[in-house]
């Protein structure tokens, strides 16, 4: 049986890229399992479920070869446990060479190894490079007076004067908030800004 693997890293990221020749290559929908998370150490869900389900001489087609792992250890690793103790057959879409159905001699898994390794290789540097490349891209932002994160939301300028009616009871704290225009969490953030400066009395 045919089953089709696709990883993205976040759940924001689109997969239909790799859904889609994955169909092309001839998986069915039901055998198709997709993971849209990083997964540290390789635990991502729909990935071990479909472990769990592959039997020898099952075929498992991915898009790329940095599908089954993050790095060059990952995916030889991988490789081998689908290869050598799970007996499956691998197609690698965007590689047709690494295809385990072809040149199951001595000398066709020499070459397919081959491929793997330098293949494997290749990805992980490119993925160093891609975050090495964005390291450097938010530095320069940084250097430019780039902001990250959320927007600072600042007191409004009464904050002293609502502080002091709310400390002196005057003022219920849901209608201080209210006037403020602050989340609970935005005004106790503010409000110990505010203290550090002025002192515990507001002076």
């Amino acid at each position: 049986m045919a089953y089709g693997y696709a990883r993205v890293s976040s759940l924001e990221q689109n997969e239909e890229r790799q859904l889609i020749a994955l169909k092309k290559a001839g998986v069915r929908r039901k055998t198709l399992y997709v993971d849209k998370q990083s997964g540290k150490d390789f635990q991502r869900p729909q990935y071990q479920r479909m472990l769990q389900r592959l039997k020898k001489d099952d075929l498992l087609c991915v898009k790329s070869i940095d599908r089954l792992g993050r790095n060059y250890g990952e995916i030889l690793g991988q490789w081998r446990l689908l290869t050598k103790e799970k007996g499956v057959d691998i197609l690698v879409l965007d590689m047709p060479l690494l295809d385990t159905r072809n040149g199951k001699d001595l000398m066709g898994t020499f070459l397919s190894d081959i491929v793997l390794q330098v293949l494997s290789f290749v990805a992980e540097n490119e993925r160093e490079s891609i975050r090495q490349r964005q390291l450097e891209g938010i530095e320069a932002a940084k250097e430019r007076g780039v902001q990250f994160g959320r927007p600072v939301v600042p007191a409004p300028e009464d904050f002293p004067a609502i502080i002091s009616e709310w400390e002196s009871g005057q003022l219920p704290f849901a209608e201080a908030l209210a006037q403020t225009g602050l989340s609970r969490g935005t005004f106790y953030r503010r409000l110990r800004e505010y203290r550090t400066v002025a002192g515990p009395s507001g002076q």
